[in-house]
Formats: C-alpha cells, structure tokens, sequence
C-alpha cells in the first residue's frame, strides 16, 4: 500500500502531461476547416514572400494572374515605402492617381476579403492625400478613406480591413480601387496587400445551434442574413483570454484580439483559464478555435456584490447600420452544471436581447460551446453598447458569463458598408512668445493697431446695422405671407459649409443649411444619372453628403415650376416640427444663388407608386401593401390629431407615399399642406393633384382632414387595382379610378378589376374590410366618410385577418402556396340610401369562384329611394354551393 501511495503523484503528473500533450496535439493538428480558395496577393511586387508568422507564401501580383486591370495611359506605379516594416505584405505596395481593378475567379460561395495597408510616405505621392473608394462588384465597402487618418486615431502603424462577401454561381469577384476625387489636391489610392479565403456556407451567412434565424433586438421579428449582403467586421474579441493570431484559427486565418482597454468592459471581471477539449455538440467546431472556449469572463461567485452591478462592453460603430452581433458561450465552472445555475439577461444597445440566458440550457452540459446571434440597428449614435446583468436564481448564483465577442456591419439595400473617416486630431495651436521678451516698440504697435481695430470695428458694426435695417423692410412683404420667425432653422448666412441650429422644441432634432457647392459636390454638380424621380416640383437626385458617408434625396426646385417660395418654406417649417416614423425626414435645406432645394433622408425603395404599376420590379405582396397603407394611415392621422393644431396635406397620392429599406412607409412632400382647426373647413384655394382631389373641397372650396381621407381612399384602390388614379386612356366611365370603383362596388363586380397578380392571394374577410373601408373614403359627401384614426384602425384590422388567414392556411399546408377563392362579387349599398335612412344598415354582397359564398339570416329594409328591397349582412358565414 505504502509502495502504491507513493506512485499515486507520479500517477497524477504522468496523467497531467498526456492530457496536456492531448490538448496541444489538438490545437496544432489539421484545421477544422480547410478554405478552397486561399489567395494572399502581396501588391507591387513581382517575387513570392513567406510571411514569418503564418508561414504563408504570398504571391506578387506583378505579372502574374492577378495583375491589376487599368487604363493603358493611367498606369498604377508598384513601390516601396520609405521606411518599410519589412514584413508581408507592408514591404511593397501599388498605387496610383487612378482606378485599377483585380480580377477574381473564384468557387461559388462566401468567402473573406481582407486588405491591408501601411499609411506611410511613398515616393511620388504627397503623405495622407490617401483617400479612395473600394468596391467588391456591386457593394461599396470603403468610400472617401482614408488609411493615414484611421492608422493615426486608432495609433497603429499597419491597418487591415476584413469583409464578407458572397460569390455566385458563375460570378467573379472584381476589387475596384479608385482615387475619391478631391477640390482641395490630387488624392490616390494604394494597397498593400489583398487575402481572399473561402468560408463555410452557414459561418455568418444564416446560422445553426439554438436559432437558425439572428433576432432583431427590440422586435419580435427574426433579421436573416441573407446572401445578397456584404459584411465588415467591427470587432473580434476574445474577452476572457489572450490574443489568437491568424495561424492558430481553425483554417481561416482570423485573428481574435486580446482585450487592450479596461475601460471597454465595466463592472469588475474575473477571467477563468481551464484546460479541457470542448464537445462541439451544438455549433460546428470550426464556429472559434477552442482557446476562445477555454477562457471566459464572470463577475465572480459573489451573489451579493454582483446584484445591481453589470458586465459591459462599448464598441465604436457608424450610425445608420445593422449589425450582426455574435456572442459566444460556453459554461466552464465545474460547479455549474445544470439550468436555472447562472441565467442572466442580455441587453444591446440599451433594449433586451435576451431576458433569460442559460447557457446550461441552450447546451444541457458544460463544456459546450454555443453562441447566439442578435441584429440591431444604430439610428444616430456612435457607440454600441452589450451589457450582461447578472438575475438571481433560486438554484444558483447571481453571475454572467462571456467568452467572446464578433461584431458585424450589414450592407443594407444600397449595398454600402462605406462609414466615415474618424476626426482628424487637431494640431496644437503655437507657441506665444513671452511677455517678458517683448520689445517696448512691439508693444507700442501692438496698442496702435488695437486701437485702429476698435475704430474699425465700429464703422463696420455701423454699417451691418444699415444693411439689416434694409433687409428687414425689403422683406416685410414675406412676413406677411410666410413669417420666417416661425422657423427654427432659420441659418445665419455661410456661403461655404453648411450650418446647424437646434430647434428648442425639438432639442435632439438638426435643421441644416446647406451652401450651394456642397449640394453641388453632393449631386455631381446635378448629373442626370443621379436623377431618381420628377415631380411638380422639380427633380430629385440621389446626393451624398459629408464625405460620402451619407446617401440623401436632394430635392431641387425647377425655375419653371408652378410651386415656389411658399410651397419651399411651407415644406421646411412643417418639416422641422413634426417627427413621426411616417413621415418623411427633412435633413436640411438650400436656398443660395436663386436655387431652393431641400435634403431629405434617402429612401431606397422609391415611391409607393413605382411598386403599383408600370414597374420592371416584382409586385408587392398582398401584406406588403396593407402594412404600407396602415403605415400611411398612422402618418396621416399623426398630422390631424397629434399636433396641437391639425395638419392638412393637401396632396395625398402614391407618389407622395415613400419606402425605405425595409418597406416601412413614409408620407412626403408636404409643400400644400395648410394648418387646420378642430372640426371647421379652412376657406382656401383648390390645390392638390387631379385624380385624388375631393369633390367636396372642390365645389365649395372648403379644406378639412376629411379632403386628406378622400384622397387616402384614391391611394387605397390604387394598391387594390395597381391602376392609376386618372387614366385618360382609358373610358370616360373607367378613367378617374375612385368613381369606377364605387360603380365596380355598387354593380357587385370590384373583384374584376383589382390586380390580377392578388387574385387568390386576398382572403374573403380581409378583402371585406379593406373594401368597405376604401369605399367609405371616397364618398362625395364630407359627413360620410371616416375620420383618419378609423381608417387607421380598420386597416390594421384588415391586416390582422389576412394574417390570421395565412396563419391557418401554414398550419393545414407548412411552407405550401397560401391560396384563396378569387372574388367575383361584392358590393355595399349606396351611399345616398344611407343618408337617407339612418336605420338602414350597408349591405354587403361577396360570393367566391368556388361557388363557396358567405350569407346570414336575411333582414329587408326599405330603402325610399330604390325599389327593390335590401339584403342586410354584417356577419360572414361560410355556405356551401350557395349565391349571397
């Protein structure tokens, strides 16, 4: 026994080691994942170099495959840096004062783009004039930037940049380099280096474990990623253990940074290092190297210290953007073992991502790596914020846990990732010269010309009073008409950079001023192939302001135009006070060397009236539509009823109907609109656009909210019938769409003439209730129709039964074509029999192609004005093989 107890440490070392070697054996043996495109491109250079970390060979791209394509008399020049730091790929480069592209064959599939640069003097090449754009294809991935200004914030000497991007079938991938033109010297471009690795299918580009589908924080709706969208990593953070480089990944050459910062991650942490082989039961093993999982943060096992104190991590992000956030878990305390141990909740950007984390039960046993994904989106902030906060468990203990962390930009519609370069740091002022080191002639000059100064000072302030004084009486006859007061973003004058002022009702909202050379340089001084639509007012150009960095809807008026400064300062003093998801945002506004033009946020998904008819597009879904009408719906009724006076549009129509990326509609174009009073007309000339005027407003020229209702049912049977509002073409009776349709409804045949791509897609109750709805907007008489909030209401009423429709159609036939019985009749009793006999209820008539028709018990009621009796029907049944 005495011989045995003395081997048993012996035991315990040999075991020790063999499980040491095991682990290293491991993690230096063949990657998980083996890339089938692995391209390191060493630019400027015609040699083949071995990089002494990785051990990889980079190729030069100087006479070989990937010579860079470019115009025959704008040759890019291949250098070396003044002061190399001697390592692949820094030691060469290739610029130029043009564009040049590379040229990619590549497999099918994801796969990561990563540059690299080295911001230092080249000769030929002015310093830190380094501004381009870099384009993958169709997506924009870096625009107006500046490696020399990123390298300085951020204190590095090197730089790389990584993205994800998807190849297609028979697709290449073409890498454009071009120089971002400049009015303030010769910019260039330049690049050190390119790697391009294939990844695998579900890495980022959808995803597997727990969810298959990222949430979108703050929503209960999923944010997929899609293959149609380009990434940019923010960050990849191994928060728990050190940093992992390139060669140690699991065959995709990632680096994992090593937190740096203490003042990223707040809260007190305390990092656990354990040695084991994780059970990649739930995600793939080659999701992160296993060191990622051997190492995590916690707030430590003290329960009472812990309540109340969170675990946080800050990132630097450009506003504007979706972003892909990873987090990776994998619980390593031995004493945790089973749910309900550690639960916590996730917030991002200050909304609950996850109200109750446990990672034992996404896992059912430790050592077992998972992570979860989440989307958010950054409207106006620069910095995103990832807390965890520990809960208490009546199991447990009151503690988080972290492993790591990948942050992910997403391209949005406008296939840009392009953020703006940091602000530069500025130079300190220069030194003053001593008092004491003064001359005595010195400083008599010095009083001379402080003394002249003052004189000057006042002849000058004499004359600016003048000048006002003038000013004010020459625009006294615009007072009266438009008193500018009103207007918070009135600017002080600023010929050569635009202007903000904050408005004091709307203290987080920015009206802004814009000179002309800036909308110039925004708009390619108004270049034709910026155009993106025409209206009343004048065209519209797709702008990009502040560097680039931001896209806009540049609105400028035409001189011939029948609107003009009433119509452009109605716009802006409306705009500058109403805020609502619905409307459309103004940015800022023009008004220098006789041009008015106004900024809006750029709406990528054009006009409702594009998506309607006499579009190339696909046709938007039945559901798309209702939720853009009940978008438009809610705008509406914010201008009647949530402002202290009411707001009438006066050109209510599906041109003035915009969508942005993710469909979400918003109402423009606010240059008729006129403020109202509650419940009393507004005696005013007839404005607005032919095909959606109310009749009533009309005859006696007497504006309410009722006129914007009238219009929004034109809108309605626009998205119904994909037809225009008025069509000339067509015949007296069927040209003003409105009038058709209520004839369409009365005859019992409005299922004719609705868009033929929505017959069978619309189920019988929904298409009731949207009928009936826009019917009651377009009646000649004021009193008749609803007010906005109802037809609001109604409408997300509407929305509800398609969806409750649908729902049960997907649980009869999963994934299966959702189809309904095409309506061939329908119609509503007159609007005059309803005037005149209070007591009589609407009759409502539909019957199916099927022969499958909807009737109760019938009730006659007589109506004076018409002969035959009335059929009354409230509630829909469904009968089998009989006519309503």
């Amino acid at each position: 026994m005495r011989n045995l107890s003395m081997l048993t440490p012996f035991f315990y070392v040999f075991v020790s080691f063999s499980l040491l070697a095991h682990i290293s054996s491991v993690s230096t043996s063949t990657p998980p994942y083996v890339a089938v495109d692995d391209i390191t491109l060493n630019c400027g250079t015609s040699s083949n170099s071995t990089d002494q970390f990785s051990k990889r060979e980079w190729m030069g791209d100087i006479r070989s495959k990937f010579t860079p394509i470019e115009e025959a008399d704008h040759k890019s020049i291949a250098s070396t840096p003044h002061s190399s730091v001697n390592t692949v790929p820094y030691s060469t480069a290739r610029l130029s004062y043009s564009q040049f592209m590379y040229d990619f064959h590549l497999t099918p599939g994801p796969k990561f783009v990563r540059f690299y640069f080295y911001p230092v003097s080249y000769p030929g090449f002015e310093g830190s004039r380094d501004f381009f754009t870099v384009k993958a294809g169709s997506f924009t991935l870096l625009k107006n930037f500046s490696a020399s200004i990123l390298a300085n914030s951020l204190k590095e000497v090197t730089l790389s940049k990584e993205f994800c991007i998807n190849v297609g079938k028979d697709q290449k991938l073409n890498l454009t380099f071009i120089p971002f033109p400049s009015t303030s010297g010769k910019s260039y471009v330049f690049i050190n280096g390119i790697e391009i690795v294939s990844m695998p299918d579900k890495l980022y580009y959808g995803a597997e474990g727990p969810s298959t589908v990222p949430k979108l924080v703050g929503q209960d709706t999923g944010f997929p990623i899609k293959e149609d969208m380009a990434l940019e990593k923010v960050v990849r953070l191994n928060v728990g253990g050190g940093f992992i480089s390139a060669a140690a990944d699991t065959g995709m050459f990632r680096e994992w940074s090593q937190q740096k910062d203490s003042s990223w991650l707040s809260g007190g942490v305390n990092p656990h290092q354990v040695s084991f082989i994780p059970r990649y039961t739930k995600i793939s093993n080659y999701t992160a190297p296993d060191d990622i999982y051997r190492s995590a943060l916690s707030k430590g096992p003290n329960t009472t210290k812990n309540q109340g104190s969170n675990l946080t991590l800050k990132l630097s992000v450009d506003p504007g953007f979706h972003y892909l956030v990873r987090l990776h878990f994998c619980e390593i305390v031995f004493p945790i073992t089973k749910p309900s141990q550690r639960v916590f909740q996730i917030n991002i950007d200050n909304k609950i991502a996850e109200e109750w984390a446990d990672v034992i039960q996404w896992t059912q046993r430790n050592e077992t790596p998972v992570y979860k994904d989440y989307v958010v989106y950054i409207q106006n902030k620069l910095n995103l914020f990832i807390a965890l906060l520990p809960r208490l468990s009546p199991y447990g203990i009151a503690d988080v846990i972290l492993n790591a962390v990948e942050v992910f930009k997403l391209s949005g519609y406008d296939k840009n990732l392009a953020g703006p370069n940091p602000e530069s740091v500025p130079s300190p002022p220069p030194a003053q010269q001593p008092a004491s080191t003064a001359s005595e002639s010195e400083t008599k000059k010095t009083k001379i010309i402080a003394i002249g100064s003052g004189v000057g000072f006042l002849v000058v302030l004499t004359l600016v009073c003048c000048m006002l004084l003038w000013k004010v009486r020459k625009t006294k006859r615009y007072d009266s008409y438009y008193p500018l007061s009103k207007c918070w973003c009135w600017p002080e004058p600023d010929k050569g950079k635009s202007t903000r002022t904050r408005a004091s009702s709307l203290p987080e909202e920015l009206c802004r001023h814009f000179s002309i050379d800036e909308i110039k340089t925004a708009t390619h001084n108004f270049h034709e192939a910026l155009i993106v639509g025409v209206g009343g007012f004048g065209s519209v150009y797709k702008g990009f302001i502040d560097d680039g960095t931001m896209i806009v809807a540049v609105k400028r008026l035409n001189p011939e135009s029948k609107q003009g400064f009433r119509e452009f300062w109605t716009e802006i003093e409306m705009l500058s006070l109403l805020r609502h998801v619905h409307l459309v945002s103004l940015i800022g506004f023009c008004d220098e060397e006789g041009e008015m033009i106004l900024v809006y946020d750029y709406l990528s998904n054009g006009t409702l009236r594009h998506h309607l008819y006499e579009t190339q597009d696909d046709p938007l879904s039945w559901k798309q539509r209702l939720k853009i009408c009940v978008g438009a719906a809610s705008g509406l009724n914010y201008l009647h009823t949530g402002v202290k006076q009411p707001i009438i549009h006066r050109d209510v129509k599906s041109n003035n109907i915009l969508l942005d990326e993710k469909w979400v509609a918003k109402v423009s174009d606010f240059g008729l609109s006129k403020t109202g009073q509650d419940n009393t007309a507004v005696s005013t000339m007839v404005k607005g656009t032919l095909g959606y005027l109310d009749p009533d407003y009309v005859r006696r020229q007497q504006l309410t909210e009722k006129s914007d209702v009238y219009s929004f049912g034109v809108v309605l049977f626009e998205v119904l019938c994909a037809r225009k509002a008025l069509d000339q073409k067509l015949e007296i009776e069927q040209c003003h769409l409105a009038n058709w349709a209520r004839k369409c409804i009365e005859r019992g045949t409005i299922g004719e003439i609705i868009d033929s791509y929505l017959k069978g897609k619309i189920a019988p109750e929904c298409f009731k209730v949207y009928v009936e709805v826009a019917e009651s907007c377009v009646r000649d008489q004021v009193n008749q129709r609803p007010v906005m909030k109802d037809v609001m209401e109604k409408l997300s009423f509407a929305l509800d039964l398609q969806e409750n429709a649908d729902a049960a159609k997907e649980k009869i036939n999963p994934g299966g074509e959702h189809s309904y019985p095409k309506v061939v009749l329908f119609s509503v009793v007159s609007s005059t029999c309803v005037s005149q006999n209070k007591n009589i209820y609407r009759e409502q008539m539909l019957e199916t192609d099927s022969g499958t028709g909807f009737t109760m018990t019938n009730t006659e009621l007589t109506c004076p004005s018409l002969d035959s009796a009335i059929t009354s029907q409230d509630v829909l049944t469904d009968t089998t093989n009989s006519k309503a």
